[in-house]
C-alpha cells in the first residue's frame, strides 16, 4: 500500500533522553591518553557510552560527541550519580577547558509514520 511505501522513505525522528549534567573542575593532560575532564555530577547520572554536548560561555563546542572513558578515582565505571566526582574522556575531543558544562543524554530513533 502507499501510505507503507511513503511511510518507509520518511526520515527517523532523532529524540534526546536527558540524562544528566555535570560542570569540569580541571582538565588533567595524561601522556599517551589525552586531555581527561575532572568533572562533578550536578543533576542526574552520566553514563559511559551516552552522547554529550559540551558548552562553554552559554556556546556549544560539541554538538553529538560520545563519553568514551568514564572513572571514578583509578576505576572504570559505566555510570557516575549526582553530587559525585568522575574523570571524563571524550571520543576524538581533546579542547576540553575548565568550566565547562557537560550535557549528557541518549538518542533514540523514532520511526515516522503517515496518518
Amino acid at each position: 500500500d502507499i501510505k507503507g511505501v511513503l511511510s518507509g522513505m520518511l526520515a527517523p525522528l532523532q529524540r534526546e533522553t536527558f540524562l544528566g549534567n555535570a560542570a569540569v573542575l580541571q582538565v588533567f593532560d595524561i601522556t599517551k591518553v589525552g586531555k581527561i575532564a575532572g568533572c562533578r555530577v550536578s543533576e542526574g547520572v552520566v553514563r559511559k557510552g551516552a552522547r554529550v554536548r559540551i558548552i562553554r560561555d552559554d556556546v556549544v563546542v560539541l554538538e553529538l560527541g560520545t563519553l568514551n572513558t568514564l572513572k571514578r578515582f583509578k576505576d572504570e565505571v559505566n555510570e557516575v550519580p549526582s553530587g559525585q566526582e568522575c574523570g571524563m574522556q571524550f571520543q576524538g575531543f581533546q579542547d576540553i577547558k575548565e568550566g565547562d558544562y557537560i550535557e549528557c543524554f541518549t538518542v533514540e530513533e523514532v520511526k515516522r509514520t503517515l496518518e
